[in-house]
């Protein structure tokens, strides 16, 4: 133990580091923080970027854009308001009820600890719809936030598929994050094609050169124009971007993804400490959900979440926990976490259960199982080979997957957030 308490002093960093990294940020010559600085520009100074970005947000700015489009979508997000507004969505308590009977009177649920219900992929606005519809009949749960990997020019172009999905969000009071065009999978890197060039992704989801800086221009241009205020991040520099735009004073968020590959309780430390470092005087971090790898285990997961208290971000950063994941593409299957959740839930605070693909006993049966490739495929390409009724299906088993997780959590006296407007009611 002694001599555990002398190596720790070694680790202290001295202030005159800190003021090497000041000196480097505010050099005026600094090419690296010159050319972000000239990007932002582009929008205006921070106050007014984020002027933009609520002006865009407003739901009664939204519903006129909306209408612009003359689609069904608009009526789609005044169809769902009404069924918010009428009680048809089951209650959390009524919820318990049906879970439990009798004993939801008596049993004492660990509110504190509760977990977000998350599903992931949100392609099509009319899927939200289609479970919407689906939670009413049955007396299912909508989730509490949602993932998009749509590409988001296509999504702009169709039929205001972006502003329905942002309104529905603010309608359902749920949280969501969309995925920027600018990702490894728009050739930013030259070199890497498909499968045949597997190992060159090893060193790292292709943003290399300026794709940071095209990655920031395209975020700023759909936050002030849409509000668009949380998405992925896949990459150690666009980590550090965000870091720098919320710094600024920019009202940006993000998550990290997966992809990036987080899976040690040091990998976890490294991000944190720099979420740390940029944070606000008000200890604000852009840094909102951290996805570890799909190979970490509970105590890793454990480790993460005292660092993160440790820091002060235990109800700022979410720690996101694959819990199923596309039968296809993505891991060996059958990949199914919900057993190793429910200890995790009683204990470690503002995590949430991410719903990938369908349980596997059910995604293997399907004629098109979910597939992470379905992801990156064009709307007409999907429409054309006559697919987007599978995707539909597949989506539609991740909801279903969502609600054995809130059964699951329920039974064992734990709590969930489901979309807070639509079940967290009196």
């Amino acid at each position: 133990m002694a001599q555990r308490d002398e190596l720790r002093k070694l680790l202290k960093i001295p202030t005159g580091r800190l003021d090497a990294i000041n000196a480097l940020l505010l050099d005026p010559n600094m090419r690296v923080v010159n050319d972000l600085l000239d990007v932002i520009a582009k929008y205006g100074r921070p106050e007014e970027i984020n002027r933009k970005a609520a002006e865009a947000r407003d739901l009664d700015n939204l519903f006129f854009r909306l209408a612009e489009h003359n689609c069904q979508y608009l009526d789609d997000v005044e169809w769902l308001i009404k069924q918010r507004d009428a009680g048809a969505f089951i209650t959390e308590a009524a919820y318990r009820r049906k879970t439990l009977g009798p004993q939801a009177a008596t049993m004492a649920f660990k509110d504190d600890f509760a977990v977000t219900l998350e599903i992931s992929a949100l392609q099509y606005f009319p899927w939200l719809i289609a479970e919407a519809r689906q939670c009413i009949a049955q007396g299912e749960l909508m989730p509490g936030r949602y993932i998009r990997v749509r590409n988001m020019a296509e999504s702009e172009a169709d039929c205001g598929d972006l502003l329905a999905v942002i309104a529905a969000m603010q309608v359902m009071g749920a949280s969501y994050v969309e995925t920027l065009d600018t990702r490894g999978t728009d050739g930013s890197n030259i070199h890497l094609g498909g499968p045949d060039t597997i190992a060159g992704y090893f060193g790292g989801v292709g943003q290399p050169n300026d794709h940071v800086l095209k990655w920031v221009d395209e975020f700023l241009y759909y936050y002030t124009r849409y509000g668009v205020r949380q998405v992925l991040n896949i990459n150690p520099g666009t980590v550090l971007a965000g870091y720098l735009l919320h710094k600024l004073g920019i009202h940006n968020e993000f998550k990290i993804s997966v992809f990036m590959g987080n899976d040690n309780p040091y990998a976890a430390l490294w991000t944190l400490i720099a979420a740390k470092l940029f944070s606000r005087d008000d200890g604000s971090s852009p840094l909102i959900g951290f996805n570890l790898s799909n190979s970490v285990n509970n105590e890793t997961i454990e480790i993460t979440a005292e660092v993160r208290r440790a820091l002060g971000f235990e109800d700022l950063v979410r720690i996101e926990h694959h819990i199923t994941e596309t039968w296809k593409n993505v891991v060996i299957q059958p990949y199914l976490r919900r057993a190793e959740l429910i200890p995790l839930a009683g204990h470690v605070a503002n995590i949430s259960a991410k719903h990938e693909g369908g349980d596997p006993e059910v995604d293997s049966t399907r004629s098109h199982p979910s597939d992470v490739m379905d992801y990156f495929r064009k709307k007409e390409e999907v429409e054309s080979a006559g697919d987007m009724p599978h995707l539909l299906r597949n989506y539609l088993d991740k909801h279903a997957a969502v609600n054995h997780t809130a059964q699951a959590l329920t039974e064992h006296g734990l709590s969930f957030i489901a979309a807070p407007k639509l079940h967290h009611r009196t």
